[in-house]
């Protein structure tokens, strides 16, 4: 590791203990704490495979890793853009005051996690080795505990409305014979 990776390594980690206290640490929603960990190990996977980013292009391992960090991006794009179209943050931008059942919204509960995810496996993919595949499987683990933490948030704040959306919805890919009773409409 370089001095220029250090510095960047505890910039980092500065950055993101902040961010994590300042989202839902200090509202009293603990989902920030599972999810700083998640965040570190995607931090921690990048700094340590960003060399390997472009090396050996086209290769089927490479291919695979660019089509899931484009799955990753849409993930978070169409999260995005429904979340800024009717979520109606109060205060903080993760306060929600409404339940988002829309869009990309309407098959996933947690789809920019689920995002996140998808990064941690397509940056594990530049640079398969056990150092990647132990921080991948943390961001994994990591962004699960977060979502669980956070529904039981969601619960309290939306109530039996949020139940019956966790019992029709996947967690971070959709219920496939939900998907399948939508098209016999």
């Amino acid at each position: 590791m370089t001095s220029r990776d250090i510095i960047i390594l505890v910039a980092g980690f500065l950055f993101l203990l902040w961010f994590s206290w300042w989202f839902s640490i200090r509202e009293r929603r603990f989902h920030g704490i599972p999810r700083f960990f998640g965040f570190l190990g995607l931090f921690l996977l990048t700094l340590f495979n960003y060399r390997f980013w472009f090396l050996d292009a086209f290769s089927f391992r490479q291919i695979v890793s660019w089509l899931i960090l484009c799955l990753s991006l849409y993930y978070v794009a169409s999260a995005l853009y429904f979340y800024i179209k009717y979520a109606k943050p109060e205060g903080m931008p993760e306060n929600t005051t409404r339940l988002i059942s829309k869009g990309i919204y309407r098959y996933l509960r947690h789809p920019m996690y689920a995002s996140l995810v998808f990064l941690a496996l397509g940056v594990f993919l530049k640079n398969p080795d056990l150092r990647s595949s132990i921080l991948a499987t943390l961001c994994a683990v990591a962004f699960y505990i977060t979502a669980r933490v956070e529904e039981g948030e969601m619960i309290g704040k939306f109530g039996s409305d949020y139940e019956k959306y966790r019992k029709s919805t996947g967690m971070f890919l959709p219920k496939i014979f939900p998907l399948f009773k939508s098209y016999k409409k």
